[in-house]
Formats: C-alpha cells, sequence, structure tokens
C-alpha cells in the first residue's frame, strides 16, 4: 500500500533536502508535486485541498525556511499533517460496555465484511481474551451464513446456529439473547450487503442498529476501491450513522486514496486494516506508523512487534549469543525463515523496512517473495542435521542430493550457501565489534535473512 505516493514523495524532499536554502517559491513548486501525488493517489479533491493549504501556510512560515535543514523541516510537516489527516491515534475497538458488547458490521458484498468479521472475532479472542459470539444475518446471499460458520470454526469461536426462515432482526435478537445466557463478551452481527446502496439496505441495518444499540457499527470497505470506497462510507455515516472503518484488501492496493480520505470525509477513524488472506491479518491501524511508512521511513516498531508475536524470545537471545560467537548455523537460519513465514507476506514485511522505496530494483533483481523464503526453506530441510550445523561437509555429493530432494537446482543450494556465509562473517564481525544487542524477538539477523546480499538473486 502506499507504494506509488510513497516514491514520488521520497523523490520530491530528495531534492529539497539537496538544495540546502529554501526560498518560497522552491516550497510551492514542491506543493504542487505533492498535490499532483495526492490526486494521482486518488484522494480527494477536497482533502488534497485542505492538506495542501495546511502545509504550504505552516512550510513558508520563517521557521521553516530559515532553519539551518529546511527541507527535513518540510517532511516533518507533511508527515504532522499526515498524521492529523489519518488519525487519531487512539482508535480502538470500544468493548467496554456491558457484555455483551455488540458490534456492527456493515457494508456493500464484496467488501469482505464476512471475513473481516472472523478476522475481528479471532483478534478480539486472542488479543483480548474476549469469549466471542459471530452470528451471520445476511439471509439473501447463497451460502452467506454456511461461510460465516466455517470461518468461525477456524477462528475457534462460536457462531450462532441458522434457524430457517429466520430474518435479520429475528436473528441479531436471538444473537444478543444467546450472548446474555451464555456469558458471551462480545457479539459481532454480520449484517446483509448489496452491490449497491439502496433503501432497502440502509433501512435493514438501521432497524437492527435500533434494536441491538451497538457499541461499535463498523464500515467494512475495499481499500482498493478508491473514491468509490470514499462515497459509500459518506452514505452509511450519514443514513446509518458508524463509529469506524475497517480497511479491506490494504496489501493489494499501490494507492491509497481511500484511506488518505475517509477520515477527512467521513470524520470516522480507521480502526483496522486487512493485510493478508489469514485470520490474523487484521491490523490496527496507527496514523503515525501508516504517515511514515508513506513518506518513506518505515514501521519498525510494528515490525518488531511482529517478529516478537512469532519468535520464542528465550531462543532468540540463544540464537543471538550464538551468531556473535561465530557460531551462526544453517540451523539457526532455518528457524528465523520459519519465523518470518509466520509473520505473514514477506512484501508487506519489507514496506515497513525504512527506506525500502529506493530499493525497489534490487529487490525485484533478488526475486523477493514468499516463494523464495519457502525455496531456501526447502534446501535447509534437505539437509541432514550434521550438515545443517556444519557447512563445510557440503561437499558436491551433497548439493547435488540436496538439491534433488528439494526441488530445487545446485545453483540454487550454492546461493543459499554463499548467502549464508556472508550473514556468519557479517554477524562475527558485529560480535568482534561488541554489538551487544538485537532488536527484541528478532533473533540473529531474521531480517537479513529476507534480503540477499549484493549481486546474489535466487
Amino acid at each position: 500500500m502506499f507504494d506509488g505516493l510513497s516514491e514520488k514523495f521520497g523523490d520530491i524532499f530528495d531534492r529539497l533536502k539537496k538544495r540546502g536554502a529554501l526560498s518560497p517559491s522552491d516550497v510551492s513548486d514542491a506543493m504542487r508535486e505533492i498535490r499532483l501525488a495526492l490526486l494521482e493517489a486518488d484522494v480527494a479533491l477536497p482533502v488534497v485541498k485542505n492538506f495542501i493549504d495546511q502545509v504550504k501556510e505552516q512550510a513558508v512560515g520563517h521557521d521553516v525556511i530559515k532553519s539551518v535543514t529546511p527541507g527535513q523541516m518540510i517532511v516533518k510537516v507533511v508527515n504532522d499533517h499526515l498524521i492529523k489527516m489519518l488519525g487519531p491515534e487512539d482508535a480502538v475497538i470500544n468493548t467496554a460496555a456491558a457484555a455483551p458488547v455488540p458490534i456492527l458490521m456493515v457494508g456493500l458484498q464484496g467488501s469482505g465484511k464476512t471475513t473481516t468479521t472472523a478476522k475481528l472475532a479471532f483478534r478480539l479472542k486472542n488479543k483480548e481474551r474476549k469469549k466471542v459470539l459471530v452470528a451471520g444475518l445476511d439471509v439473501a446471499r447463497p451460502a452467506a451464513q454456511e461461510q460465516l460458520a466455517q470461518l468461525a470454526a477456524q477462528a475457534e469461536v462460536t457462531g450462532l446456529s441458522p434457524v430457517f426462515g429466520e430474518q435479520p432482526l429475528g436473528i441479531a435478537k436471538r444473537a444478543m439473547e444467546t450472548g446474555r445466557r451464555e456469558g458471551f463478551d462480545v457479539v459481532i452481527l454480520d449484517t446483509a450487503g448489496r452491490l449497491a446502496i439502496n433503501q432497502e439496505l440502509m433501512s435493514e441495518v438501521a432497524e437492527i442498529r435500533n434494536v441491538v444499540i451497538p457499541a461499535e457499527v463498523l464500515l467494512v470497505a475495499d481499500a482498493m476501491g478508491g473514491q468509490d470506497a470514499v462515497n459509500v462510507a459518506s452514505e452509511f455515516n450519514e443514513k446509518v450513522g458508524i463509529t469506524g472503518i475497517v480497511l479491506t484488501r490494504v496489501d493489494g492496493d499501490a494507492r491509497g486514496g481511500a484511506a488518505l480520505s475517509m477520515r477527512s470525509v467521513t470524520g470516522c477513524p480507521i480502526k483496522l486494516m486487512g493485510v493478508g488472506e489469514k485470520l490474523d491479518a487484521l491490523e490496527t491501524f496507527q496514523a503515525e506508523r501508516i504517515a511514515s511508512r508513506i513518506l518513506g521511513m518505515g514501521d519498525i516498531v510494528g515490525l518488531v512487534e511482529k517478529a516478537g508475536e512469532v519468535a520464542d524470545q528465550v531462543e532468540a537471545e540463544k540464537a543471538a549469543k550464538r551468531a556473535l560467537k561465530g557460531q551462526f548455523t544453517l540451523e539457526d537460519l532455518q528457524q528465523q525463515l520459519a519465523q518470518v513465514k509466520n509473520m505473514g507476506d514477506v512484501n508487506s514485511l519489507m514496506g515497513m523496512l525504512p527506506g525500502i522505496g529506493k530499493m525497489k530494483k534490487q529487490i525485484a533483481d533478488a526475486n523477493i517473495d514468499d516463494r523464495m523464503i519457502a525455496r531456501q526453506e526447502a534446501i535447509i530441510l534437505s539437509m541432514t542435521l550434521k550438515e545443517r550445523r556444519n557447512p563445510k561437509l557440503l561437499n558436491a555429493k551433497r548439493r547435488k542430493r540436496i538439491a534433488a530432494g528439494s526441488g530445487t537446482s545446485v545453483q540454487d543450494v550454492n546461493r543459499l550457501l554463499k548467502q549464508f556465509q556472508q550473514m556468519a562473517t557479517m554477524m562475527k564481525k558485529m560480535g568482534k565489534k561488541g554489538m551487544k544487542d538485537l532488536m527484541p524477538g528478532m533473533g540473529s539477523g531474521m531480517m537479513g535473512s529476507m534480503m540477499p546480499p549484493p549481486g546474489i538473486k535466487f
């Protein structure tokens, strides 16, 4: 997400930083380019105009223009206003009401509403230790209730059993009664969608809202919908009233105009974003981190948090100590690769690294993706335990056997071993220099295993 916008912003700010002293005309030219970049990203015109006016007013001020590093100051101004546009920072799901807390999921058909319902249930169960009941209110779309039941089973939460002929309002009432009777903390109601906004849809949702009095009315909107998604959000907010937005398919949208427009247009915060197909691929939408990624500064905090969720802290620390002593093995590398796989889509993770937008060509040449990680892991798993712990044993005959066992070529095996050797050498040098702390939960260079050294393709 935001790839195109981040690249354009990076070019604009690089030029500003190189100039040193800036004149008001330099700032005006930069603002014009930023305006075009935002419009190309499908950000709503009124939002763009307001953003540019605010940034320009502050950027041409005496403190910025006359500062020692005016280029950096302008980046800070843009960053601050991006956060303001995307905010607020405390956009959390409200589960503090009396149990069972009703959460109403609304949106158009095809936005990913049912899948998001299951993801939210999974998140509340695992991160907040809530007992969650999900109920499908869509009786119009074939197999909609069955789909939610299957997803609920995968998320290991309870799904309300469907009753033949029962209408949405009746399902909602029964779900709340079941929630109260069986001691559920949260009841998530997945309402029906339509292909387009119409009076029937709005009336149905409004009726359910009036009966269950939800703590949250979350609009599920497709990030790839651009201005259409913004218009949908405005309509739902006006006719039904929404308390927050969940953006889906964020990992597939390169422009990001919907995310940048929705908060400003509706006044409602974006609370969550879907970043993949798995049940755990639902993240908190944090304005500060998103702004950093747009400006090419990455999201190291988010990356460390992801790593911490999948890494065994004790084992990670042991691996780090061994690596810094020059004892890094292929077994350690395989464990790191497994952790990277568990963290989610590789391209999404790469987007969290600072300055990654400027390395697009190198990344493309290196063929870094989930398949590359899987191939590397397959090669290591085709080795014996002795070979993993002592790569010096890997002669030509053994490498041929490993290639055959992993479904790769001898050249692939050689590339991996070269990459491993370079990593091991680098870590040994770190140890000699007295580097004592690596990022928490990251192990001994976990992210380094994602990026082949210069000149290494895989």
